[in-house]
């Protein structure tokens, strides 16, 4: 069986201490047929330069102004050839066979349009505090909010192309959207594997601007709504998707330390599906030990975030 030419972008602003890390990744892939596009948003913090140490075996770069990640991403798509397509962010990491064991699936059932592997969350010193494991979920589960890490999807080009690229509205949940558009296009499968690593730092937008993601849920709760080849499910899941898009809220409001709003956020998922909300259980006990004046708990609870242990 002929072998695919994988494309991987990776937009890049003023993250010279994770690009180097990031770059090294993908080039020590495995993976015979590659093509690697860097994507830099006129970084100066010196990332340029860590760029053009690599430039002889990257398909090319760029370090030019932009509006933004999804803008640069898409440039990259733009730019790229590859039947099957990734982009991996420049604070983020591939561990090692990912592009092979990704092409291995995809290449197995040819009715896929994408495929999404587990994910490490690291922390700025590289050092892994958890796994993100998902299952075998569908559209409908991800209409419902279920939230794939980013790092570990992998999609046919022929199903990016049909669904359109990134929408320039969203900057938080803007790899969401997109995975709904392009999961119309075919089948999704996992990969119960750890093929990627997400790293969490206090730049990293998951951290520092944690509440602003659930506002981008509820953008897109209302945009699902509007487009008819999620319409059934959507009226056949309606309580389900709503309670998910008020547990996604809840969550990055408590990751931000908003726990009051949280533990709102948390009561009106469980009014609308409380098998969705139960999801996080342990999350919602933590809200309410917070506001109970459990302090200390709260900060036991927020160093196993960043700790070792799976929460």
């Amino acid at each position: 069986m002929t072998l695919p030419l994988v494309s991987i972008v990776t937009p890049s602003f003023n993250q010279a201490a994770y690009l180097e890390q990031t770059i090294s990744s993908v080039l020590q892939q495995n993976y015979p047929y590659l093509e690697y596009w860097v994507m830099d948003g006129a970084s100066t913090d010196g990332s340029p330069a860590i760029i053009e140490k690599h430039a002889h075996r990257l398909a090319g770069w760029v370090s030019e102004k932009d509006l933004g990640q999804a803008d640069a991403i898409n440039k990259g798509f733009t730019r790229s050839s590859g039947e099957i397509i990734a982009w991996l962010n420049s604070d983020d990491l591939y561990l090692p066979g990912a592009v092979q064991q990704a092409v291995q699936a995809l290449q197995a059932d040819p009715g896929l349009a994408m495929v999404f592997a587990d994910v490490r969350s690291i922390d700025s010193n590289s050092k892994m505090f958890n796994v993100m494991r998902y299952g075998d979920w569908n559209l409908a589960d991800l209409m419902a909010f279920n939230i794939i890490g980013q790092p570990g999807v992998f999609m046919r080009r022929s199903a990016l192309e049909k669904a359109g690229y990134l929408d320039l509205n969203y900057h938080f949940l803007l790899d969401h959207q997109l995975w709904l558009r392009v999961a119309q296009q075919g089948g999704m499968q996992h990969i119960s594997q750890e093929l990627a690593a997400a790293r969490f730092h206090a730049d990293a937008k998951n951290v520092a601007q944690a509440a602003r993601f659930g506002q981008e849920a509820f953008a897109i709760l209302e945009w699902m709504q509007s487009q008819p080849g999620l319409k059934a499910l959507f009226d056949t899941n309606t309580r389900r998707i709503q309670a998910g898009a008020h547990r996604i809220n809840a969550r990055y409001l408590l990751d931000g330390g908003l726990a009051a709003p949280a533990l709102q956020a948390y009561g009106r998922s469980l009014r609308h599906h409380p098998p969705t909300a139960f999801r996080e259980s342990h999350r919602i006990l933590y809200a309410a030990l917070a506001l109970m004046g459990l302090g200390r708990l709260k900060d036991i609870y927020y160093r196993l975030r960043r700790g070792k242990v799976n929460l």
